[in-house]
């Protein structure tokens, strides 16, 4: 580990951002209007990502300004989740611009023009891969390189056949990045529009943010990495995937535990608050504390994500273990605290435990990331 630890608090831009993504999400109805939403077939907020990518720019935010971003870091990128986590926000924040910014911003030629008009927010990515991979866990090999046909070399045109099984923010997606299985390995750029590629929704714990199958039979593709440079491309994706989403499992958990402290300041029984009861003042401190932990986790592993550190692997792999508990367990008190009402599907306290359970599994489960942190710190098998 590194002697240096970072400034971990927030600084005036990323108090900034935060308050400017919190008060536009306010205006567009919040947790309210994504209830709504889950039960329409567009379960993606269209005109809200506009918003959110272009108007605030928080699509480009980890692109250079070279390339029309923000240029700024991992570090507003994780504020910017964690806002969007505690409004369980239906936009492809982070499928297109962490992951698969992340993985564009690690290949050294030919992705400026496609970064640019992520920036602007006018194209939306997605890498494909299940939610559910975890960073290690290798080259993906459902998809395969197929044989070219007639005037696909003279192009530059390849071929994929294959599927790839719940994929997150690909529904709304203009263009996927596709790791293939070949000799050797390559990272693709994919037209969702193309022929040859179909998308299938499939109905998702998490409707705001619903997953979908992909397919391509024969799809025509563009290489845009291979080899080492892909699986680099591939690798910094995952990592950032994983270490912003502990940052929005921590805006998720806060914003439980808010809702949770001041409900039962106002519920009453016996005439008095329910807050007042010693059994439930002892669980919120104790959530108060485990989120306040794990905002210390998450921020750490922004700030190596943002300087490039020697730590950022066990740092990723420590705030994805432990925001996805204490994310999880803050749901479910929010709900069972809420008492009758917080079981209800009218009551948004639902939303928020189907996020929280869903970032639990995605970018690898707590158990798969502390397994990889005993053995990225040397930790014996017990």
């Amino acid at each position: 580990m590194s002697d240096e630890v970072p400034d971990l608090l927030y600084s005036d831009a990323e108090r900034a951002l935060s308050d400017a993504l919190a008060s536009l999400l306010a205006d567009r109805g919040g947790l309210d209007t994504a209830l709504t939403r889950i039960e329409s077939a567009q379960t993606y907020d269209d005109k809200l990502w506009q918003a959110v990518a272009a108007d605030l720019g928080c699509a480009g935010l980890l692109i250079p300004e070279r390339d029309g971003g923000a240029g700024a870091s991992y570090r507003e990128a994780a504020v910017a989740a964690e806002v969007l986590g505690s409004h369980a926000a239906p936009v492809p924040f982070l499928g297109s611009a962490v992951v698969a910014t992340s993985a564009l911003l690690s290949i050294a030629e030919g992705t400026a023009g496609l970064l640019a008009k992520m920036a602007d927010g006018s194209m939306t990515a997605a890498l494909a891969v299940p939610f559910s991979s975890a960073p290690g866990s290798g080259f993906p090999a459902s998809v395969r390189v197929a044989g070219p046909r007639p005037g696909d070399a003279a192009t530059g045109v390849a071929r994929l056949r294959g599927m790839v099984a719940g994929v997150a923010d690909a529904l709304p997606a203009g263009v996927l990045l596709v790791p293939a299985d070949g000799v050797p390995n390559a990272l693709y750029l994919v037209d969702m529009a193309a022929k040859g590629v179909a998308k299938a929704p499939v109905t998702s714990l998490d409707m705001t943010r619903q997953l979908c199958d992909l397919s391509f039979d024969d799809a025509p593709a563009t290489l845009i990495a291979s080899g080492p440079g892909a699986e680099r491309a591939l690798d910094a994706a995952m990592a950032a995937g994983a270490g912003i989403l502990a940052a929005e499992q921590t805006g998720l958990a806060q914003r439980c535990l808010d809702m949770t402290v001041a409900y039962v300041k106002e519920r009453k029984q016996f005439a008095r608050p329910v807050g007042s009861f010693q059994g439930l003042k002892h669980r919120l401190a104790d959530l108060w504390v485990s989120v306040t932990q794990a905002r210390a986790a998450s921020r750490y592993a922004a700030a190596c994500l943002a300087t490039g550190s020697a730590d950022t692997k066990v740092a990723v792999a420590l705030a994805k273990a432990y925001c996805s508990d204490v994310a999880v367990q803050a749901a479910q008190e929010c709900v069972q605290m809420h008492g009758g009402i917080g079981f209800t599907w009218e009551h948004p306290a639902h939303l928020l435990l189907k996020r929280a359970k869903a970032d639990s599994i995605a970018f690898g489960t707590a158990d798969a990331h502390r397994a990889a942190l005993a053995s990225l710190v040397n930790l014996p098998a017990t």
